[in-house]
């Protein structure tokens, strides 16, 4: 009897377990960018969703298979510059979506992807584990693995292994510049044998520190991702911050800001120390642009060109 009654409380715990998970399970909007349209055409009725380019120029290779994880498929595109001659490389560029690390798909970084392939760079834009299914490090993990697949695949997809560069937006902002400056770090479970060593960082509006006074804004969808709030723990959000790494070994790095403070946390101390070992960098502010600017036009060309000019320079 006692064993029984043993077993039915063990089940009613479990249950109870499963239940408050549940209950805790929160539900994000989908982040695309149809809704960011939809959002934003309120206060900014003159803006127009980008769509995807259609260019006999470009090589278009979508949703080939990077990683397999858990039973799951992280996939990436792929969009190559077409050329008449068949060993030519390219620089490469690894695209990061946005989303809170919650939401989001790198369907939502296809359309600049396609538009830097015209532009003369093989642009790869790639899906990672979203905080809800894996928290972190595993975002961090699988697109410093898409990085490492850059350097396997290269000679096949045209891929110049010692110009690569990683571009994010919002919260892949924060992950393409905790990557470019985290190269081949034993916290991320690096491959001995090919690097993922980037030689520049693109932030379009992304924080660049958890625990920067200005990013006191930072709150649920941060929470969620690095497993506790700040007090409940501060080693992730210390770790997950690019700003604690920066050194004399940082790449090129260029900052395409909103006129919103609270995307910046971090930045200005970033410049310094970059400033500091005479690093290059750019800092852009689109003056009365909201966040997500860089899916609308006419925001678009602006983080398009500020983009292209800087890598021309730093990889080119």
């Amino acid at each position: 009897m006692k064993f029984l009654k043993s077993i039915i409380f063990t089940l009613i715990i479990i249950a109870a377990l499963k239940l408050q998970s549940q209950e805790k399970q929160p539900d994000f909007k989908p982040y695309n960018i149809e809704t960011t349209y939809k959002k934003l055409k309120k206060n900014y009725p003159f803006i127009k969703p980008i769509e995807p380019l259609v260019s006999d120029k470009i090589i278009y290779e979508e949703d080939i298979v990077y990683k397999k994880i858990n039973g799951n498929k992280l996939k990436l595109d792929v969009y190559t510059p077409k050329s008449k001659n068949p060993k030519q490389n390219y620089p490469a560029v690894l695209l990061i979506h946005g989303g809170g690390w919650l939401v989001g798909s790198k369907e939502n970084q296809r359309v600049m992807a396609q538009h830097l392939a015209l532009k003369g760079y093989v642009a790869i834009s790639a899906s990672y584990r979203l905080g809800l299914e894996a928290p972190y490090p595993a975002a961090v993990i699988d697109l410093k693995d898409a990085i490492v697949w850059m350097r396997k695949k290269a000679k096949k997809h045209h891929i110049n292994q010692d110009k690569i560069a990683v571009l994010g937006a919002s919260a892949g902002a924060q992950l393409a510049t905790l990557i470019g400056v985290t190269p081949n770090s034993p916290i991320y479970g690096f491959d001995a044998t090919i690097s993922d060593e980037v030689q520049a960082i693109v932030n379009i509006d992304g924080i660049v520190s958890f625990i920067h006074p200005e990013a006191s804004a930072e709150g649920k969808m941060a929470s969620i991702w690095l497993n506790g709030n700040r007090t409940e723990n501060p080693k992730n959000w210390k770790e997950a911050s690019p700003l604690e790494y920066v050194n004399s070994n940082t790449p090129p790095t260029l900052f395409i800001n909103s006129s919103q403070p609270r995307f910046h946390a971090g930045r200005d101390d970033m410049i310094f120390i970059l400033n500091k070992y005479n690093i290059y960098n750019e800092i852009h502010t689109i003056d009365d642009s909201p966040h997500a600017f860089w899916l609308m036009h006419p925001w678009f060309e602006t983080t398009l060109n500020y983009t292209v000019t800087f890598l021309n320079k730093v990889l080119k």
